[in-house]
């Protein structure tokens, strides 16, 4: 994307795509040099094999595969970032993929497993936090998998605690509506769900996307309201 340079200043952790959705060797490397150049803890952003649909389209695929395609993913990006003596701390599945292992079990664990595998207890799973958190801890914990729980500045949430579809009218908030968002998020330790009712939500980390309009401007806000909590 090219506001990766612009928004390194205002977070601590950067998703970075592995090739399978966006991304290529040449961008890869880059955006580990940037993210290492500002201080940023580096996660890999694996994804279904759709570049055409950017990861945003639901694909069905089998457990072993999954796990496979998310340790090909990762094992390219930890190889770059070797190369430049860079780590990679967390695993941030992407898109259709990320919702999709939301609501379905067999897809969590295999998700799970590959991370678990590849990470050897040294890398996190970054996941969306629902009020299902201490559920899926214990799915982790069971693997020695260390969790990142993860709200979404710039996405509306539905009224069960998961992501309105992009596919929906309002599924991705404007500018004003993401900063209305978090800050009901930081005093409330709550959301309001796509029908007005508020969601309470336990979470770790921010997440604003590369691609929504004004992104790097809202990354600098919460940063400065996040310092300030």
């Amino acid at each position: 994307m090219p506001v990766d340079e612009a928004i390194m200043s205002y977070i601590d952790q950067a998703n970075i795509a592995c090739g399978f959705h966006a991304g290529d060797p040449a961008v890869m490397k880059r955006a580990i040099a940037l993210a290492k150049q500002a201080g940023v803890s580096v996660g890999a952003h694996p994804a279904y094999p759709d570049l055409q649909g950017f990861g945003r389209r639901s694909m069905a695929i089998a457990p072993d595969d999954i796990k496979a395609m998310i340790q090909y993913q990762v094992g390219a990006l930890c190889g770059i970032a070797l190369s430049q003596g860079c780590s990679v701390d967390y695993v941030k599945p992407h898109g259709a993929l990320y919702n999709d292992l939301m609501k379905d079990d067999a897809l969590r664990l295999a998700v799970m497993e590959a991370v678990a595998e590849i990470g050897q207890g040294k890398m996190a799973l970054m996941i969306q936090a629902t009020p299902q958190r201490d559920e899926i801890a214990v799915q982790a914990q069971r693997l020695a998998l260390p969790l990142l729980f993860e709200a979404f500045a710039d996405r509306r949430y539905t009224d069960d605690g998961y992501l309105t579809s992009r596919d929906k009218p309002g599924a991705v908030l404007s500018a004003q509506e993401a900063e209305e968002q978090v800050d009901l998020l930081i005093s409330t330790g709550m959301v309001k769900t796509e029908s007005g009712d508020l969601l309470p939500l336990a979470a770790d980390t921010l997440c604003v996307h590369g691609d929504s309009p004004g992104a790097v401007e809202m990354a600098a806000r919460f940063s400065l309201v996040l310092r300030n909590v």
